[in-house]
Order: structure tokens, then C-alpha cells, then sequence
């Protein structure tokens, strides 16, 4: 197991910014834009952007990361996993996680229509209601009953 030294968020910074740019590079060598990496991977352009740009802490979380560099770099014909082995604290980031305990966390979730449902079903029941009321009257009216 190799020990690596402690490096600077500074570092690690510089440190992304180079792996994004030597992405772009091969990218841009294989004559490919990025919608078309994003159709043949499945990850949103939007994603592979961050990548090449270093900013590995706009995905949405480290396995995520770590999950979008290895597809990508498979697709480019490079070795990620070695990549992420070398490069640990770039993708195991360590995430705020955000609980709040309390008042209103029990709260139901609603949307904007979900009381109106219940008017098509009352519509539905009052014209039942007339149409045997009325089946009743000329029942009585032809003397049927």
C-alpha cells in the first residue's frame, strides 16, 4: 500500500484542473464534442463539463465521481481506475450531510392539485344519485313498482 502525503485543497485543485485538461485534450484528439460523449456514455454534458474543468465537487457525490470519471476515461481509452487509485482524496470527498430533526419533518408532501381529486368523484356519485332517482320516478310513473 503506497502512503501518500497530505496535499493542500489548493493542490488537489491544481491537481483536478490538470486530469480535466488532459481529458479535453484526448477528447478534442478524437475529434469528439462533448453531446457526443454524452450520447454514447449516458452522462449528462453538463457532468462531463465539470470533470473537464476540475470542479469534481459539482457532481453530485463521490460515487458519482467516481462512477462518471471511469466511464468516461473508458471511453477515451484511458486506465481510471489507476487515475482515481493515484488521485484518492480528489474522489472520496468528504460531504456535509444535512439531517434537521424536529417540528415539520413528519409533514406530508402535497402538490398544488391534490385537493381537487376528489371533485370528479362527487360529480360522478351526485349523477349516479339522479339517474337512479329518476329510474325510481318513472318506475312509479308507469307503475312498474
Amino acid at each position: 500500500m503506497e502512503w501518500r502525503k497530505t496535499v493542500s485543497n489548493e493542490e488537489q485543485e491544481q491537481e483536478a484542473k490538470h486530469i480535466g485538461e488532459k481529458l479535453r485534450q484526448r477528447r478534442k484528439e478524437m475529434n469528439l464534442t462533448l453531446k457526443e460523449v454524452e450520447n454514447n456514455t449516458s452522462i449528462r454534458q453538463i457532468h462531463l463539463e465539470a470533470i473537464e474543468d476540475g470542479h469534481f465537487t459539482k457532481l453530485p457525490s463521490p460515487i458519482y465521481t467516481q462512477g462518471f470519471f471511469k466511464q468516461y476515461t473508458a471511453f477515451l481509452g484511458i486506465d481510471g481506475d489507476q487515475i482515481v487509485k493515484e488521485n484518492l482524496p480528489l474522489f472520496n470527498r468528504t460531504e456535509a450531510q444535512e439531517f434537521s430533526y424536529g417540528i415539520g419533518t413528519l409533514e406530508a408532501r402535497t402538490h398544488p392539485g391534490a385537493y381537487v381529486k376528489w371533485f370528479p368523484n362527487f360529480l360522478w356519485i351526485i349523477g349516479l344519485g339522479l339517474m337512479l332517482l329518476t329510474a325510481w320516478y318513472v318506475a312509479r310513473f308507469l307503475e312498474i313498482l
